[in-house]
């Protein structure tokens, strides 16, 4: 398996598991009492008291196991990278150590090979083996996997649970989630089905997959937790699970007691690059339409609404008289995006998708990349104290690529900088970008509090731009006489613009 992860003491490594759900089914016990017992003792359950289900012992997972293993596969890659630094990513057959940053031989290991001598030199393609998981989802041969899996890869080869290999194409990838299909020839082969209705948190799984290159490893756990966010992904809604899975157990299934797949497991939490019992898994609804749209395409095409959004915190709802801090804020419209042309505004807080209610900034990225390009979606939309409505057609989400380009730095403010009724110390934006400076932070300030910092610059209040000081205090006066206590602040940091609802004193 090929690791990418996210630093030395937080690193995601990873992970193929084979999972299986068991249902709970129930024991229970009763008190006999006499007659006069009865009348002496009253026993009173109160009324929202839970009464979960006792728990049967199971008959164990071989039957489960037996049935789905020939689908399950091994995935053994020949790839080649460029370049001569950096750690050498999972290969069973080497058995590198995988040693953390400062360790006084990590550099031995990681530059081993690289030239004759192991000095210097100029850095050349390296070839490598890697290994992970996989398993058959139809008769004619496609495969599930993870991108990372086969990423750069020269050659695929597959490997059955009864030793059977076979050289497979790659169908398509799909780096957001992490996904991709592979192809075999071949007809009547055995396979495995996606669930069709999502399992639960609590329910057991199953880990069948390709560790250390030890292929036909199974592990057994449960789903411990659902929509968890790993690593800043836009798109994931990982299943969380406390099987053991390690380094090449990656694109492996993840089964329920049909034998459905319920996910594919993806990467772990490991501080020490070994099974600590937290892994993540793609869930099968997630795998079911990017894997449909691979073998169409080859490529997945999601759709682009236009919006830069950030999450909703309890001030800012505060700061705009909404009931409760849910759904997403438009920091800024993308110039000529769908949203902006459709009349989306910045500071517009988006509350649902088609009557579908919006949680959070990721859960609009994801409700909107789960539909086509071209789809008319209706959004719901706070503003100005009130709920309204605004028709979208959605556009093609393109991979972008980000023109880091260095801005000027501003030069120091010429006009007297004078102190706001919040602890913000303020002068004009000389800049010519509006706004205003912020010079000097009372510390005791709620402003401080809220993670304001010398150098940013506020552009609006209430939805309001303020170039002035007199123009601050106007609409910080305006908040207040609507009957608010927080104000709606918006704020830019490094180009990079962001709302912030800043308790006002009384």
């Amino acid at each position: 398996m090929r690791s990418t992860f996210l630093s030395r003491t937080r690193r995601w490594l990873g992970a193929s598991a084979l999972a299986l759900l068991v249902a709970i089914g129930g024991v229970s016990t009763a008190l006999v009492m006499t007659s006069e017992q009865a009348t002496a003792q009253v026993q009173v359950q109160p009324a929202a008291q839970i009464v979960p289900p006792g728990v049967a012992p199971t008959q164990g997972f071989a039957d489960l196991v037996e049935a789905v293993k020939p689908a399950v596969v091994s995935i053994l890659v020949e790839a080649q990278e460029t370049g001569a630094s950096g750690p050498r990513r999972g290969q069973p057959n080497f058995n590198f150590p995988d040693l953390p940053d400062g360790h006084p031989f990590k550099d031995f290991f990681d530059n081993f090979g690289q030239d004759g001598n192991g000095q210097g030199g100029k850095p050349q393609p390296r070839k490598f083996l890697a290994a992970g998981s996989g398993f058959v989802i139809s008769a004619d041969g496609y495969i599930v996997t993870n991108n990372h899996v086969v990423k750069d890869a020269t050659k695929v080869t597959v490997v059955f649970d009864d030793g059977d290999e076979k050289v497979a194409e790659i169908v398509g990838t799909d780096e957001r989630t992490d996904l991709a299909v592979l192809k075999i020839d071949g007809t009547d082969m055995p396979f495995v089905k996606l669930e069709t209705e999502r399992s639960r948190i609590g329910d057991w799984v199953v880990a069948v997959g390709n560790p250390f290159g030890l292929g036909g490893t199974v592990t057994v756990g449960i789903i411990s937790a659902e929509g968890r966010d790993i690593g800043g992904s836009s798109y994931g809604d990982f299943l969380q699970i406390d099987a053991a899975v390690n380094s090449g157990n990656s694109g492996g299934p993840d089964f329920n007691l049909k034998g459905e797949v319920v996910g594919v497991n993806t990467a772990i939490y490991s501080p020490n690059g070994g099974n600590v019992g937290i892994a993540f898994a793609i869930p099968a609804s997630t795998v079911q339409q990017i894997v449909d749209q691979l073998i169409k395409g080859g490529t997945v095409v999601r759709g682009f609404l236009g919006v830069s959004i950030q999450d909703v915190t309890r001030d800012i709802a505060d700061s705009v008289g909404l009931p409760s801090p849910k759904g997403a804020i438009v920091r800024e419209p993308t110039p000529d995006g769908p949203a902006g042309k459709a009349g989306v505004v910045s500071g517009d807080i988006i509350t649902a998708v088609d009557g579908k209610q919006i949680s959070d900034a990721l859960d609009l990225s994801r409700t909107i990349a789960s539909k086509a390009p071209t789809t008319p979606v209706e959004l719901t939309i706070w503003r100005d104290g009130a709920e309204t409505k605004v028709k979208v057609t959605l556009d093609t989400l393109k991979e972008e690529t980000a023109d880091a380009s260095e801005s000027a730095p501003v030069p120091p403010a010429e006009v007297a900088p004078a102190k706001s009724s919040v602890g913000l110390t303020l002068v004009p934006n000389s800049d010519g970008s509006g706004g205003l400076l912020i010079q000097n932070i009372d510390e005791n300030s709620p402003a401080a509090e809220k993670g304001f910092a010398v150098g940013d610059a506020i552009l609006e209040v209430d939805n309001k731009p303020v170039a002035t000081l007199d123009e601050f205090e106007a609409a910080i006066k305006g908040v207040k006489d609507k009957g608010l206590s927080t104000a709606l602040v918006k704020a830019s940091r490094d180009g990079q613009a962001r709302f912030v609802g800043l308790p006002l004193s009384e």
